[in-house]
């Protein structure tokens, strides 16, 4: 077994404490990863806090990680030692039914294993990134490319990929029109990709607050929505619309906002449920969808195309000693855009 130091939590309401845990030692297939930066995504908290459900604590969160192989197992032929990978929010799945022998790993019908909060094949508890070392099999390991740093890298596993991936199965492209919902961690990383792939990019914030940032990312408007003014004026505008925002909106306002056969997807995942009103579908054939995060090879994909398009998050390294102040500030919105705990601190 492999011995890591990690930041755990014990319950809903407790503080991050220093922790060890153990890895498991290489299978055949298994590369151990130092890891160098570990992204906080929302989901994190909502983890953490057992808003998603029950949680077997103690609990090490971490989904976004970025970090550098350090040993592979006798049979492993992607990676080899010193390579700069990364692991995101998946860490295994049957890789037998139909969704993950089309790449579609995330929605395998077994379900897939989660970095944390899961229960790996070999019936132990999966625990995330918030550490120091990982083992995973090959398969769910990504390459970072080099013109990445490994601490811009890790957001990408989550936030970047939960974005390019709508965007990308919906089309998002030149002639298209797009709007992003919520301008934190996931939307900043919307607006820019979706700019990338060469739509035409609107923000939908709560305030004009980020502005200036939104458009420095690739919007071409930005629109407030707590002014009513907003749904009025943009009523039948859009073809897409990615809704980042992890908190009860009003879903049927939003679809007012699309145009004749457009979807909008939800990509936050409140704690709460969603309402809507079904005119608001029917009467401009519109779609309401979700989606979660890419497979191993969208995953790969988005990393290369972020490479290729200089695109990477904007964030904020911390030390491990300020996670519990990280998930407050974000909860109150004052993060630009994504915290990063710099795992040399454990």
């Amino acid at each position: 077994m492999i011995t890591a130091k990690a930041r755990a939590v014990d319950g809903p309401d407790k503080s991050f404490r220093a922790a060890e845990i153990q890895r498991r030692d290489l299978d055949l297939h298994d590369v151990l990863i130092e890891i160098k930066y570990a992204g906080i995504c929302h989901s994190d908290i909502h983890t953490a806090h057992g808003e998603w459900g029950p949680v077997n604590y103690p609990l090490v969160p971490g989904h976004e990680i970025a970090g550098i192989v350090t040993e592979v197992g006798a049979e492993v032929t992607k990676y080899k030692v010193g390579d700069r990978v990364g692991v995101g929010c998946m860490v295994d799945s049957c890789g037998e039914c139909e969704n993950c022998r089309k790449g579609e790993e995330q929605y395998c019908l077994k379900g897939n294993v989660p970095t944390y909060a899961g229960v790996d094949k070999y019936g132990e508890p999966t625990q995330g990134g918030y550490s120091t070392h990982i083992v995973v099999t090959e398969d769910f390991v990504v390459r970072i490319p080099d013109n990445i740093e490994l601490d811009a890298a890790a957001p990408l596993l989550c936030a970047g990929i939960t974005t390019y991936s709508p965007l990308n199965h919906w089309g998002a492209g030149p002639g298209k029109k797009v709007a992003v919902v919520g301008m934190g961690g996931l939307g900043h990383m919307a607006v820019k990709i979706a700019h990338a792939m060469g739509a035409e990019v609107s923000v939908l914030s709560q305030t004009l607050n980020k502005k200036e940032d939104g458009l420095q990312f690739g919007a071409s408007d930005y629109y407030a929505t707590n002014n009513p003014e907003t749904f009025e004026k943009l009523a039948g505008t859009f073809d897409l619309i990615i809704n980042t925002v992890s908190a009860k909106i009003d879903i049927s306002a939003y679809l007012s906002l699309l145009a004749l056969d457009g979807t909008l997807v939800n990509v936050g995942a409140p704690a709460e449920p969603l309402s809507l009103n079904v005119f608001s579908l029917i009467g401009h054939r519109r779609s309401f969808a979700g989606s979660m995060i890419g497979g191993i090879r969208e995953t790969q994909e988005m990393l290369n195309f972020c490479a290729e398009h200089n695109i990477t998050p904007k964030i904020e390294v911390i030390s491990a000693n300020q996670i519990d102040e990280a998930y407050n500030r974000v909860l109150a919105s004052d993060v630009k855009y994504r915290f990063v705990i710099d795992i040399s601190t454990m």
